[in-house]
């Protein structure tokens, strides 16, 4: 963005959210903020790509003569590279000191590193000396004895190649995401790898019907129970699931496959370990992050970014662009934007008024940081999508930079889960109507969402799956089609109408977690000391939804066939018109586009001949409900009744139809044309 034609003045969000006209001048200082500060970093002419490009810089790069060597280390007081290649000698290859914090080497000799070899750097810094990994190496391995990392040189003799480059996103088309963990994606107990996840998931996301898959813990991070948000380097691609070749070969064949790949980014904050990351580096605490309190998230147990140093916003923009071009992601899941924009974390703050988004709370820097990283993102590739994990509804998250906002795509609607956790603590029959569409249809002006009934956060030990929360034990004896339970039986029906509701009442895309469209059973509890390393609870039982003598798969067959209609009804986005909400019949009924949607809520009621007024005339059909026996239900619903308008007996002014409407069932009626 060119702000030279935004100059300071009215800024477009007050007219798009009125609400927000009592903060005008924290609007006002946020975009001086981000003017100032990209002034500050580019001047005036340059670009955000101009800019990030630590990692064409700094690292190993081989010449035509050697190797060349950089890093920043400003508080350092001496370099020395060491490794494979010099009998891992801590004094023989001292590095130079340049201008500001940079410090560099030349090896002789194209031949001195080798692909695969193994380094590090030793650096001293104020009478401390430690052997650390390079912040830019594009690989880390564990050693299987001594159990350490080390940096590894990822230079293969031929480079990966990529044969993807007619693959765009296509700026209308609603992404259907496919939340997936590549170490715990196979029914094997062990860490499955790049590969197997190419040969053996892609398929089975391109038969489900999704668009998008979001890859989380792609980032190297020392312990894998941390599900990837432990980040130790920031460059390199997690060696627990193979090479940096791997990793591209899955995204190029999504790619041939018409499938986007997002990475779940984490710029939130770091791994606190020294050893392994980036902490202390040059010896000191601020070189990346703020020092005391503030540096440190006390629930998370990890190090934070100080945003404002330039040096960091270089370091982080540059991963952004290096992501982006060399691995071919089509956009970003940002994690943790609630911890990174607020100064205690949002923890325990109910956002329920205006005034908590622009206060003393609020880290302004965080935020400009944001907007950099989304218009750096756009730069790169106009047809990327940027997620942001904000569970706060920070006004504007979701609006163009040049309007006052912060340049999202797309805001996970984590308040929907929440919800639906929340409603099945209570009774069946306390269950609020009304509630359920306010939260699942309600958003920010202009405000793009993606709705989901619950990600791996709701799966993770300590909690429960939706429906392992609705069935528990049951599941064990009565998963299997024509066994009689009552609980698995609310349990199945629940599961499909939760998730017809959800993505269907405007949101703008829609996420699922792998396995939790079919009804994984039980938790997600990585390998540990706590559970003897066990793999029981860190694998994905696709034997289940392939079982047609299950449960599971009347789900996955459900989960599909709802994608499919979305998709081809073109029903995702906009604003259903809500024709009836009835909190004593438990009923709710909206229209979108020319499609209707039913549902009865009650847990034994079913209703004959139930009026719904559609303010439309024409003819009606069934063409999608949960109640299919295809889908493991009672075939209650006949598909090839016509349902015409007429004028309702309740109220003549309506035009309308009478329906059968079963208990606990969700369906789709389509217009006739």
């Amino acid at each position: 963005m060119d702000d030279r034609n935004h100059p300071p003045g009215k800024l477009k969000i007050l007219e798009v959210d009125p609400w927000l006209g009592s903060y005008e001048q924290d609007l006002i200082l946020r975009m001086k903020h981000y003017r100032e500060m990209k002034r500050s970093l580019l001047g005036d002419d340059s670009q955000f790509k101009d800019f990030a490009n630590g990692h064409q810089y700094f690292g190993f790069h081989p010449t035509d003569h050697g190797w060349v060597y950089r890093e920043w280390a400003p508080a350092a007081d001496a370099l020395f590279l060491m490794g494979d290649f010099n009998g891992w000698n801590r004094n023989s290859h001292p590095l130079t000191a340049r201008e500001a914090g940079v410090w560099e080497i030349f090896l002789e000799g194209r031949e001195t590193l080798c692909h695969e070899c193994r380094v590090k750097v030793h650096v001293v810094s104020k009478g401390t000396a430690r052997d650390r990994i390079p912040l830019y190496i594009r690989r880390v391995v564990q050693d299987t004895e001594t159990h350490d990392f080390c940096g590894q040189i990822w230079h293969p003799p031929e480079s990966f190649h990529w044969t993807d480059s007619d693959f765009q996103l296509l700026p209308h088309r609603p992404p259907f995401i496919y939340e997936c963990h590549i170490g715990m994606a196979q029914e094997e107990g062990k860490i499955s790898s790049y590969r197997e996840f190419e040969e053996i998931i892609l398929p089975r996301v391109k038969t489900m019907g999704y668009n998008t898959i979001q890859l989380m813990a792609v980032m190297q991070h020392p312990y894998y129970a941390s599900f990837g948000y432990h980040v130790s380097n920031y460059f390199a691609v997690s060696s627990w699931f193979g090479t940096p070749e791997d990793l591209k070969s899955l995204v190029n064949t999504a790619h041939q496959m018409g499938i986007a790949v997002l990475m779940d980014i984490v710029h939130s904050h770091a791994v606190k370990n020294i050893a392994e990351g980036i902490n202390q580096f040059d010896g000191t605490v601020h070189q990346f992050f703020h020092e005391g309190e503030r540096g440190n998230h006390s629930a998370w147990d990890s190090k934070l970014f100080n945003y404002g140093k330039h040096e960091v916003i270089h370091f982080l923009l540059s991963g952004i662009k290096f992501w982006l071009e060399e691995y071919h992601f089509d956009g970003f899941r940002f994690d943790g934007v609630t911890s990174m924009i607020y100064h205690d974390h949002g923890l325990g703050t109910a956002f329920d008024s205006y005034d908590k988004y622009f206060s003393a709370n609020t880290d302004l820097e965080a935020l400009t940081y944001l907007q950099f990283a989304n218009e750096l993102t756009k730069e790169l590739r106009p047809d990327a999508l940027s997620i942001a994990e904000d569970m706060s509804g920070m006004p504007g998250m979701c609006l163009p930079i040049e309007t006052g906002g912060i340049g999202f795509d797309y805001r996970l609607s984590m308040g929907m889960p929440d919800f639906w956790v929340k409603t099945l603590e209570k009774p069946d029959e306390n269950w609020q109507m009304g509630q359920m569409v306010h939260e699942l249809s309600t958003s920010r002006p202009q405000e793009k969402r993606i709705a989901y009934v619950e990600s791996h956060d709701q799966a993770l030990v300590g909690d429960k799956t939706m429906i392992f929360r609705m069935a528990d034990k049951e599941m064990y004896a009565h998963m299997r089609r024509g066994s009689q339970n009552l609980e698995v039986e609310r349990a199945v029906a629940l599961h499909k109408m939760a998730r017809l509701i959800t993505i269907s009442l405007g949101s703008e895309g829609y996420l699922t977690f792998m396995g939790n469209e079919f009804g994984h059973p039980e938790w997600i509890d990585f390998p540990r000391e706590g559970n003897g390393w066990s793999f029981q609870h860190c694998r994905r039982l696709w034997s289940l939804a392939d079982n047609p003598a299950l449960r599971y798969r009347d789900l996955y067959h459900f989960d599909q066939a709802m994608l499919q209609l979305m998709q081809t009804a073109n029903l995702m986005g906009g604003s259903p018109l809500t024709l009836m909400v009835d909190e004593e019949r438990k009923v709710i009924a909206y229209r979108s586009n020319s499609h209707v949607f039913l549902f009865n809520f009650h847990p034994t009621v079913s209703w004959e001949h139930l009026e719904i007024p559609l303010h439309d005339t024409g003819d009606y059909q069934v063409v999608l409900d949960s109640d299919e026996e295809r889908f493991g239900g009672q075939g209650r619903i006949s598909h090839e009744v016509v349902h015409s308008t007429y004028s309702l007996r309740l109220n003549p002014v309506y035009s309308g139809i009478a329906i059968y409407l079963p208990c606990r069932t969700g369906m789709v009626l389509g217009k006739n044309e």
